[in-house]
């Protein structure tokens, strides 16, 4: 345990030129920026998910992967949400969420709740997505041991253009190796523990066959033989179809809770960028996962502070971008 954090303290001590303009984006947000202008917009936003969730659990992991797919991607500035135009191809069409993103009719609800509730177009989009995330972890949460609301950073604005381009070389892949993650989200301004933390999110929801069959598949991975047989079970092989099944990360998918990292330190991670954070080596990516599997209150509290840091990656604020009516569209495409 010593060494879990001797391996904290030295990732919270290391200070980039990202990790200051990520502090300085931080400082333009403020948890409080609709107080004023309209007071009813959280709690309207909160109502639509909870809703949401009740009718589909499953719900809760979408809405929170939309923001994740939004910030990585030039910022958390709600480009995730635009469809194609004569202009762009935009992100919904990219590699990594083609037919995996959903939640976007979740997301238009809330909008056109939001615009009712503020009597006119006050919201952004891209708060939207933040307080979406975070509403969606507590409504898992509801009445459970597992998960802690934090305070979310407000004032962002939306993008009026998006890149498929961008999404397929931004986001990290299913099949990255550790120092290609650890890379990945360097780039981004987010260390180490923010990597393994933020993975932490595959406590909820599910995995697509067409993700995960190589691992299932592959004499040489590293996966518990027993557990490869039980996906082996639900996910054929390439030639016997079944893209579209679904494998939940962990044994607990609609709960917020260190399940996932339970399942890594018994070679049980669904994909083989999960299982990479965890090779048994003793290495520092292997005690952080021992540490947050060991202390959950740890991973709820450092969950809550990497996703606030997340979500404040080059946010539009001030007279950047916009407010857009319709999250689909810019607005003088409406």
């Amino acid at each position: 345990m010593a060494r879990s954090r001797k391996v904290l303290s030295c990732c919270f001590i290391q200070i980039t030129a990202f990790s200051y303009l990520i502090f300085m984006a931080i400082s333009q947000l403020s948890p409080d920026f609709y107080g004023d202008i309209c007071p009813q917009a959280l709690p309207t936003i909160r109502l639509v998910v909870y809703a949401a969730i009740v009718k589909e659990p499953r719900m809760g992991a979408s809405l929170l992967r939309l923001h994740f797919h939004d910030c990585f991607v030039n910022g958390c500035d709600a480009s995730v949400l635009l469809d194609d135009t004569e202009s762009f191809t935009g992100e919904k069409t990219a590699g990594p969420n083609n037919n995996s993103l959903r939640g976007f009719d979740v997301i238009d609800e809330i909008k056109a709740a939001v615009n009712l509730a503020c009597f006119g177009n006050i919201v952004s989009c891209a708060d939207i997505l933040a307080v979406a995330a975070r509403d969606s972890i507590v409504a898992v949460s509801f009445l459970q041991l597992g998960g802690a609301p934090y305070e979310v950073l407000l004032g962002r604005r939306d993008a009026r253009t998006a890149s498929q381009a961008a999404a397929n070389n931004d986001l990290p892949a299913p099949f990255f190796d550790l120092p290609a993650l650890i890379s990945n989200f360097d780039s981004h301004g987010l260390s180490l523990q923010d990597l393994v933390v933020l993975s932490g999110a595959h406590t909820l929801g599910f995995a697509r066959c067409l993700i995960f069959r190589s691992r299932i598949y592959n004499e040489t991975s590293t996966i518990d033989p027993t557990f490869a047989r039980y996906l082996q079970a639900q996910c054929p092989p390439s030639n016997g179809g079944g893209d579209d099944i679904l494998a939940s990360f962990d044994d607990s998918p609609a709960r917020f809770d260190a399940n996932y990292f339970d399942a890594l330190r018994q070679s049980r991670g669904v994909l083989h960028s999960d299982q990479q954070l965890f090779s048994g080596d003793g290495g520092e990516a292997d005690s952080l996962v021992s540490y947050y599997s060991e202390k959950r209150e740890a991973f709820w509290q450092d969950f809550g502070a990497a996703m606030v840091k997340m979500g404040s990656l080059s946010p539009l604020t001030g007279s950047d971008g916009e407010i857009r009516e319709n999250c689909r569209y810019v607005n003088d495409a409406n």
